[in-house]
């Protein structure tokens, strides 16, 4: 083998951040050291790897090609490195990035939970909208993702978690919180808060309401959920939020959940991952336990 996993690591670096300037910061090298062993790979490999644009670097057709074979080759070789203490021990490093629900309301509870079960496995938590979730896992940048809602691309394998529900959600003095019932033609009068587009919320509240409420006078979008339940608490606007993000809010008086039986706003939340990742011991575990964790919170909630 002509090219060492130094190489590749410094191939793949640029190729993340487009820069090697940026690249040698964060492998702790010179410039000139991420330059040299990016010219060496190239010459090796015959192929140039990168376009040349200014001080930006974007990659080529080759460095496409070889971006996946790299991301997994480095992937595999850090398994190697942090190996496994004792068979029965799941150790190593393993990346997750996930939604904002269930990072807020799900994932503290379930890594806290495998920190003490699996004291070697550590898990980096990265938290994006569920587009970016996916994007990510195509780029090798995480090792499992959790979204919400569906995914329809064939490069990834998903597996229903838990199932959810948005609800419609106003502040107590909002004049449509004295109705039984909210019709369509209210929601439509209604000014709105809403998750950013690219939001796995935001998505299956734009199912919801196709084809039966012709426009929504949508004031702002935000990612922030705090954000959104501060200005219908205190605003004149509705929102539209999974009842996970709601829950303890509703309990506490500071809002109400409207009754719009003309929606459909069912939805669940997946894992997904990489088709080609093949068998992962780490992302089997963390399946696991956070199905564990749901069984077990359905226990408590039935008690």
């Amino acid at each position: 083998m002509k090219y060492s996993l130094k190489q590749i690591a410094v191939f793949d670096a640029v190729a993340s951040l487009e820069s090697v300037s940026a690249a040698a910061r964060k492998l702790s090298m010179t410039q000139s050291a991420v330059s040299m062993s990016l010219g060496q790979l190239e010459s090796l490999l015959g192929r140039p790897l990168f376009i040349r644009q200014g001080n930006r670097l974007t990659l080529s057709h080759w460095g496409n090609w070889l971006r996946p074979k790299a991301r997994r080759l480095l992937q595999d070789a850090q398994q190697i490195e942090l190996g496994l203490h004792e068979q029965h021990l799941i150790s190593g490093r393993f990346k997750l990035c996930s939604s904002q629900t269930a990072a807020e309301h799900l994932l503290p509870e379930l890594i806290s939970k495998i920190d003490t079960d699996f004291p070697e496995l550590r898990i980096e938590l990265m938290v994006e909208n569920s587009d970016s979730v996916v994007e990510g896992l195509l780029n090798y940048e995480f090792d499992l993702g959790i979204i919400e809602g569906r995914n329809d691309d064939s490069r990834l394998h998903q597996e229903q978690w838990l199932d959810d529900h948005l609800v419609v959600i106003a502040s107590p003095h909002h004049p449509y919180a004295r109705y039984e019932s909210t019709s369509l033609s209210q929601l439509e009068q209604a000014k709105w808060v809403l998750r950013e587009q690219g939001a796995g919320t935001r998505r299956i509240f734009d199912g919801a309401i196709h084809g039966v409420i012709e426009k929504l006078n949508v004031w702002k979008e935000y990612e922030h959920v705090p954000l959104l339940k501060a200005l219908v608490k205190n605003g004149p606007y509705l929102s539209s939020l999974p009842f996970l993000d709601v829950e303890k809010d509703v309990a506490n008086g500071e809002l109400v959940i409207l009754s719009t039986p003309q929606l459909n706003m069912k939805r669940h939340l997946a894992f997904i991952w990489r088709t080609d990742a093949g068998e992962n011991p780490l992302r089997d575990c963390v399946i696991t336990e956070a199905r564990r964790l749901i069984r077990h919170r359905q226990t408590l909630i039935k008690r």
